[in-house]
Formats: C-alpha cells, structure tokens, sequence
C-alpha cells in the first residue's frame, strides 16, 4: 500500500510473511499507515500459507519515531483526536489477535508508537543501537494507548520509568534487561541473521502448537478492545491542551534547526 509519503508492503516466501512500514519522518506513523499496518496484519494472519510473521520497517536508522507530530497539531477536536490514537489501538489488537507469531526485526531508535509495536510483537531482535523513549509526557499526554503493551513486556516499574522520564533514551541493554528485547546484537546484519534463522525455525513448526502458545502468551488481555479506545479518548482530549499545541511546535522547532 503506497502513499504519497511512505508505505506498507507485505511479501510471502515459504511460509514467512514480512511486513514493512516505511515513512520518511524516521519512519514515523501518521493514521494512513497505522490503518495500513492493522489491515495488513489482520489480512496477513488470515492467510493459511503464513507460518509466522517478520515485523519490520524501512532503512537503517530509526525504527519508527512514534505519532506524526503534523497529524496531532491538525486535530481540532476529542472525537478527532480519539479516531487518531484508534489508529494505535487498531495496529496492537491486531498483533494481540493474530493468530501467528510476529517477529520484530529492530535495527535503530524507537519513540511512543513506535515501542507500543515492539511491546506488542511476540519476539523482538534488536541492534544494540536500538534505544527507546516513551516521550509522551513531555508534549503533554502520555503513553496511554501504548501503555498495557510495554507493561505487559516490562512491568509497571519498567514502564513508569519510561513514561515518567519521558526526554530520556534507555539503551537497548535496559529494554533486554526488562523483557522489551529478546535479543540484542552489535550489527544490523547479525539482527537480519537472526530474524531469518528463528523465521525460518518457526515456519517448521506446528501452525496450531504455535497458535495455541500465542493465546496463553495474550491470555487475560481479552478486554483490550475496550481498554485501548478508553485510552484514545484520554489521548485525544489532553492533545487539545495549549500545553500540548505549543510543546510540539517546540519540538519541530528544534528538528528543523
């Protein structure tokens, strides 16, 4: 699915399916790729030829950067914002119901959204370069959609940490520590090796075993349909705040000294 600015492709090869997100703002999600990626993950899970899925986005450098800051300064009203932030919600209740197991393959930085989609794979491999940020709280909001995906990975101390000190990067040792990362590794190539060489492991393995082992693996999130659009509507009213409006334009500021 191509767009004016960015994509999302999806390729089947011997049973792994990958799925790339790309956009030009270090890969960041504005609502036309957020409903790309839900659909792309709701078609792809559906697909009997597909043994496991490989979570990826474009480039070597960031792996996504979070909401278009564009999009959050065009909302004018709550029910706006909400749809917005539903584009989120959207993306992670796919991954929780999909019924194959999604590898994320991290190769750089990751802010807001972008650490709610690894939270919400089930295995990701990452660069050690690969350090997140949940910076939320410092335009104004918080992570609250994002939010029961990073604690199921990391705990509620782990994500307190990130939501409350919400300017400062934790390395990708800190995300292996608390559970976000499976795996880390010095080079982007070793993190493509190692993503191919579990994929490929996966795609021999029984379908149903797998299936099944999701299931317990999301087990007690079944109300999260619920949960994360209560949540996008807490988003998409603090994202009205003068606070919010002026700390953004704070941030494009500095991006475009």
């Amino acid at each position: 699915m191509q767009h004016a600015d960015g994509y999302v492709r999806s390729e089947i090869d011997h049973g792994i399916a990958t799925i790339e997100f790309f956009h030009p703002s270090s890969n960041s999600l504005p609502a036309a790729i957020l409903n790309d990626l839900a659909k792309t993950i709701n078609d792809v899970g559906l697909d009997h030829k597909v043994k496991v899925i490989v979570l990826k986005s474009a480039g070597e450098k960031a792996f996504c950067a979070g909401a278009s800051f564009d999009e959050l300064m065009s909302v004018k009203t709550e029910a706006e914002g909400k749809t917005f932030f539903m584009g989120f919600a959207n993306v992670i209740n796919a991954m929780r119901k999909c019924h194959k197991l999604i590898i994320g393959r991290v190769q750089g930085k990751a802010v807001g959204g972008g650490v709610g989609l690894i939270a919400a794979t089930d295995y990701a491999i990452a660069t050690e370069a690969a350090s997140v940020k949940l910076s939320e709280l410092a335009i104004g909001i918080g992570p609250f959609v994002v939010g029961p995906a990073v604690e199921r990975k990391v705990g509620v101390s782990g994500l307190s940490q990130l939501a409350i000190d919400a300017t400062e990067w934790r390395s990708a040792e800190w995300a292996k520590k608390h559970g976000l990362y499976a795996e880390t590794h010095l080079h982007t190539f070793m993190v493509d090796d190692a993503v191919k060489n579990l994929a490929e492991k996966l795609a021999h393995s029984s379908p149903e075993a797998m299936s099944q082992l999701k299931k317990t693996f999301w087990h007690g999130t079944e109300n999260w349909d619920t949960l994360l659009s209560e949540r996008a509507a807490i988003s998409g009213r603090l994202i009205l705040s003068e606070f919010t409006k002026n700390a953004i334009n704070k941030f494009k500021a500095r991006a475009q000294a």
